[in-house]
């Protein structure tokens, strides 16, 4: 997280809205050996208080045990270097622009039993963005594909109990100075997602 209290605009409504739409993040959880990381979906429930995923069971935090786990669950969205060159000012300085939530909590290893309905409720949460075609379940795999595949994995619960967000779209800029690199940004910038970085420099009130 960005130390300037200035890029942490964004309410808690705001930052739980854009982690949930993205559904994809790094969980970090400590070790004896320092921190374990891995990349994961994650479904979070209706009022946000914890998120559900699965790790294939050979993933070190699978192997950690039950928990709970202190962890973190870090959510990038768009970023581009910003080239001190686009604000049409003097005496700026290279930077880059990004958004970031980090959801904190605990993690806990659920039920073996829960897999199958940990499994369906993710992806049906992110087959209902692909409307109008019609959903993939878990009914359509054979029962023994299905048995097999959900011995390899694990479920866990992520308890939030804090909520983050870093949203560096160069704010701290005056408005006409922001837009101009924003402008520039648009057309030569580097980094994911360059173009929705752009838009969200020019309107800052947009998701």
């Amino acid at each position: 997280m960005h130390p300037n209290q200035i890029f942490h605009d964004a309410g808690p409504d705001r930052n739980i809205a854009f982690a949930r739409a993205r559904g994809f993040g790094i969980l970090a959880v400590n070790a004896d050996d320092g921190p374990f990381l891995s990349h994961i979906p994650f479904s979070l429930n209706e009022d946000a208080s914890s998120a559900d995923l699965h790790l294939v069971r050979s993933n070190p935090i699978a192997r950690m045990g039950d928990g709970p786990h202190a962890a973190k669950i870090i959510v990038s969205g768009p970023d581009s270097y910003v080239s001190p060159d686009w604000y049409g000012v003097a005496d700026q300085v290279p930077t880059w622009n990004y958004i970031a939530v980090h959801l904190t909590g605990t993690l806990q290893r659920l039920p073996q039993d829960m897999i199958r309905d940990v499994l369906d409720r993710q992806s049906a949460d992110f087959e209902t963005q692909l409307l109008p075609k019609t959903p993939w379940t878990t009914d359509k795999m054979m029962p023994e594909a299905l048995e097999k595949m959900m011995r390899m994995i694990v479920p866990l619960r992520f308890t939030v109990t804090g909520v983050d967000g870093t949203w560096k779209r160069g704010q701290n800029k005056p408005e006409e100075v922001r837009l101009a690199a924003a402008e520039q940004m648009a057309t030569h910038g580097i980094g994911s997602e360059t173009a929705v970085m752009a838009a969200m420099m020019r309107d800052l009130d947009q998701m």
